[in-house]
């Protein structure tokens, strides 16, 4: 088989090798890769938005299975993109992907499904969050929505740590 893996990251480079002992892996494609990557598969330098570019790659490749690593594309809709144009794809849809997407979405639809969840107030502006925050006790955690690289999640000793 012909794999093709995107990302760049540890969690990619975990799956590559894992990919790369199957005696069933012919030919792995990371897409970019990383510097560690290289040993074991062969990096793509393209543009991890610009799925129209990939999709011919894959396609002039005939790769038979691309491996989704990386949020942003998944939350962008990559799978979807891929699978409408009848490529093998292996990772969560747009609509799956929000649970890493959106605190918001995930808090709601554990709220919705009775999952156990830590208590939460979405807000909509600064001035009742603020308020919300004067009268809490301390340490609470403060999580942005969006994707944010690993940087979205606070935990605050104080109120004026939260209100930073």
């Amino acid at each position: 088989m012909k794999i093709a893996i995107i990302g760049s990251g540890g969690r990619e480079h975990a799956i590559c090798q894992k990919v790369y002992e199957s005696k069933k892996a012919k030919k792995i494609f990371c897409i970019p890769g990383n510097g560690g990557t290289h040993t074991i598969a062969e990096n793509v330098m393209l543009d991890l938005k610009n799925f129209k570019e990939i999709k011919s790659f894959l396609i002039k490749e005939n790769v038979d299975l691309t491996i989704v690593g990386p949020e942003e594309p998944l939350v962008n809709g990559i799978v979807d993109f891929l699978k409408k144009h009848k490529l093998k794809v292996f990772g969560p849809d747009k609509f799956c992907s929000q649970l890493e997407g959106s605190k918001i979405f995930t808090k709601k639809m554990c709220d919705l499904k009775k999952i156990p969840t830590a208590n939460f107030k979405i807000f909509k502006d600064s001035i009742s969050c603020l308020e919300y925050l004067e009268n809490k006790r301390y340490p609470l955690v403060v999580k942005a929505d969006g994707l944010a690289a690993g940087k979205g999640v606070y935990i605050c000793e104080n109120y004026k740590e939260a209100k930073k």
